[in-house]
């Protein structure tokens, strides 16, 4: 599989999670797209791209579970979280309600809506290390209060590579009456999933980590009672043709009140959203049950021997399956230095996350990756932590 990529050969990329790498064949699919596109500028874009964006939608639409009249795409899920908290109803006295593992970015974006609309945004603490569900059930109902609008909750955690119940989450979040925003940017490629059964208000998820699909290609799912309620991050003709009543932008603009307000958001180059449908493809043949069970046996056996090596326990990540997990490091230790070493002297690609006081390194695990990979990143790691203990 590695020769299906298009990756470096000399560095051992750990990194998925980060920035997934494209098949060789997607990238092709893709740059004959944007041929395409430059072959026949006006005709590809202003005639043709709501179409060939309805067919690459139905594609994705059949892959998540969901109709794809309520999927769009957007080029990052930071950008599906940002049009969550412009659209979701709450004002001044409201709360937006939060984890503690929230991804900075998105975290930054709830509160800066938050304290434009005078409402607050708050995070409460989830048990860790990792203790079950029903610990971080039991720590979101205590912290959901009266004046809880809006929930918002990571599938998957990016700094500490946890799985969310969100399923059981939303359940709890919907008998008391509130909406609820998931940010599922590690999901879709990662774990089956099926969103009409989820049932959340807004859900978002990138197609360009383990979907394997092109840089900048990421999609929102909205309910169908908030379809009108989405606010775009800019006017474009969608809205021009919804505020006079006209169909003259149909053609690259849409004609549902969701396509009309987020497929045309001035000119922009459509072809990773367009090579999503060859992503999917390659994925769906790729992998299979005994491949799934073979990447996340790998890092979860990977964290284990490296915690080991460095005294420690492995964590507990929430749910069998994940192909990214955590090597716990020891206290004290300079964290980015261990990094830049890892890649300088090793040429190991991986990131440091950090939770609750504590270091980690995180691992990711896919189709190009082998035991070969997991031994040069665990001998690499005995020379660094020998070499410069904490």
């Amino acid at each position: 599989m590695k020769s299906g990529f298009l990756l470096d050969p000399s560095v051992t990329y750990l990194n998925h999670g980060s920035f997934g790498a494209c098949p060789r064949e997607v990238v092709a699919a893709r740059r004959a797209l944007e041929d395409e596109l430059e072959g026949a500028p006006v005709e590809f874009l202003s005639r043709r791209s709501s179409a060939l964006l309805d067919a690459a939608l139905a594609s994705l639409a059949d892959y998540l579970g969901a109709r794809a009249e309520d999927l769009a795409f957007v080029h990052n899920a930071t950008m599906g979280v940002a049009l969550a908290a412009a659209s979701l109803p709450f004002g001044p006295g409201d709360e937006v309600l939060g984890s503690d593992m929230e991804y900075g970015a998105c975290e930054l974006i709830w509160r800066r809506t938050c304290a434009s609309r005078g409402a607050a945004y708050r995070s409460f603490a989830v048990p860790f290390p990792w203790r079950g569900d029903e610990a971080f059930l039991a720590a979101l109902d205590a912290a959901i209060g009266p004046r809880t609008k809006v929930l918002f909750l990571s599938h998957i955690t990016s700094a500490t590579a946890c799985l969310l119940p969100v399923g059981k989450a939303l359940s709890l979040a919907r008998a008391r009456g509130i909406a609820v925003a998931v940010d599922g940017a590690h999901v879709p490629g990662h774990l089956a999933l099926s969103l009409d059964d989820l049932g959340a208000d807004i859900y978002v998820g990138n197609c360009h980590k383990w979907l394997c699909a092109p840089k900048g290609s990421a999609f929102v799912h909205v309910a169908p009672h908030l379809h009108n309620c989405v606010v775009p991050p800019w006017a474009s003709w969608g809205l021009v043709d919804e505020a006079y009543g006209t169909r003259l932008h149909e053609a690259y603009a849409g004609a549902t009140p969701l396509a009309r307000r987020l497929r045309w958001l001035g000119t922009r180059d459509p072809t990773p959203f367009l090579a999503v449908p060859a992503a999917i493809a390659f994925v769906r043949r790729e992998t299979g049950p005994d491949e799934a069970a073979r990447l996340s046996g790998l890092a979860a056996s990977t964290t284990r021997r490296a915690a080991a090596r460095l005294g420690l326990e492995a964590f507990d990540h929430g749910g069998a399956g994940l192909r990214m997990s955590l090597v716990p490091l020891p206290p004290g230790i300079d964290a980015p230095a261990l990094k830049a070493r890892l890649f300088d002297r090793h040429r190991i690609e991986l990131p440091t996350t950090s939770h609750a006081g504590r270091c980690f390194l995180r691992l990711s695990f896919q189709h190009y990756n082998d035991e070969g990979d997991a031994e040069r990143f665990l001998e690499a790691l005995d020379l660094e932590s020998r070499s410069s203990p904490p």
